[in-house]
């Protein structure tokens, strides 16, 4: 007899759980309380630079295994490109100096030993100094593990860390990031080729999979809002969804795969990470120049990571609180001009269509006081499993981890039967 299994959410972490489930063939049903699937890894159109547009800009990596399975089941790991090296060129806006940090391509990091792919003006023992990152405890801070400050600190491991902890890096878990030092610098570069979906992450990550779901029969409701999870002895009983019930059988499984603050009101009593920092995307309808990378890194400004798309430029700054209340008009300005200086642009040239996206709450802070407030994907009842890259995945809030976290709580349902 198939499992029947209810996924409430269609983010990543909700997609991915429901596709290993209907390739496993359960008889999957999907509840999304809005109107699209994704979550804060989606497409639309936007018509102030009339181009469809993503609501992030999120970088994957040749070593996130867990998102480009997912991608390989859908059908689209193809649609993730990216340089077959793993090389990231860099600017200073301070100072005007450019270089490429080349990884290679190996699964060792060899490259720390050759000075012409290091980053400029650093040396082996620099790279040294990292080292009890590797080890750190997750209740440990960056800033009690390593040196934050210095060559290498500016140029490489501040940009990678604030990218991927999404706090001021001192400030963060260096378990977490650990986790990450572990699964790039120190993997070598035939785990951290970038990749990015050039046609858009909804084009990607999204519809194929609600595409392949339907296929395999699994059902997918959109504006569809669990407001309750009913319990009877030991286990989800019921779903209330409004003015609509839905009885949950004994073998029956629930997957709850919603943001940590929906979560904690469904599951009173539930530890949830319960404070946030924004991320700040800008988006410029203007042709990159012809030898634009498709992401740069840049340090000595406000702009952080500059990508080239087709037909226009994007910007992600991270920690983003401060310019969560800035006028938008104000803020475009000041990004564009870095966005100018980073792409080489004769001039400062005048502000193109555009677009801000300010996420308020884009992941939870990812400190060791909000990293112990991380719930596993197990439950006081029998039936029912988390996902989301708010739970205790290893990483912090990022693809991969919601990736893993979905692959997590389906495997448990699977174990389950």
């Amino acid at each position: 007899m198939q499992k029947n299994v209810h996924i409430i959410g269609a983010g990543i972490s909700g997609l991915s759980a429901a596709v290993r489930l209907a390739n496993a063939n359960c008889s999957v049903h999907v509840h999304e309380a809005t109107q699209q699937a994704g979550g804060r890894c989606r497409s639309y159109y936007d018509a102030a630079t009339d181009l469809t547009i993503d609501n992030g800009n999120h970088l994957l990596l040749s070593g996130n295994r867990h998102a480009l399975a997912y991608a390989r089941s859908i059908g689209t790991e193809a649609g993730l490109v990216g340089p077959k090296r793993a090389q990231f060129p860099f600017v200073d806006l301070a100072t005007g100096q450019r270089w490429q940090l080349d990884l290679g391509d190996t699964r060792l990091p060899l490259w720390v030993f050759d000075e012409s792919r290091r980053v400029p003006d650093t040396s082996l023992v620099d790279y040294l100094a990292l080292m009890p990152l590797i080890w750190a405890g997750a209740d440990k801070l960056v800033g009690n593990a390593i040196p934050c400050d210095g060559t290498l600190y500016q140029r490489l491991v501040q940009p990678l860390l604030l990218a991927a902890l999404n706090v001021d890096p001192p400030e963060g878990s260096a378990g977490l990031a650990g986790a990450i030092v572990r699964e790039t610098l120190l993997a070598g570069g035939q785990a951290c080729r970038p990749l990015i979906a050039r046609d858009g992450l909804s084009a990607v990550l999204v519809e194929p999979a609600i595409k392949l779901l339907r296929q395999k029969g699994a059902s997918v409701h959109f504006g569809h809002e669990l407001r309750e999870l009913v319990m009877a002895g030991g286990h989800v009983g019921e779903l209330k969804f409004g003015d609509d019930t839905i009885a949950v059988g004994p073998d029956d499984v629930v997957v709850l795969a919603v943001p940590p603050r929906p979560a904690a009101a469904l599951l009173p009593g539930l530890k949830t990470p319960s404070k946030f920092r924004a991320i700040v995307n800008a988006h410029f309808r203007f042709d990159p120049p012809a030898d634009s990378p498709p992401i740069l890194g840049v340090v000595g400004g406000l702009v952080e990571w500059l990508f080239a798309f087709p037909q226009r430029l994007s910007v992600t700054i991270s920690n983003g609180d401060r310019l969560v209340d800035m006028p938008r008009e104000e803020l475009a300005l000041m990004i564009w001009r870095d966005v100018c200086k980073a792409a080489g642009l004769q001039g400062e040239l005048p502000l193109p269509p555009w677009q801000i996206v300010r996420e308020r709450r884009a992941t939870f802070a990812a400190t060791p006081e909000q990293n112990a407030l991380r719930p596993g994907p197990v439950t006081a009842c029998k039936n029912l499993f988390l996902a989301g890259d708010w739970t205790d995945t290893g990483l912090p809030a990022t693809i991969e981890g919601s990736v893993r976290s979905g692959d997590r709580a389906a495997d448990l349902v699977l174990a389950a039967a």
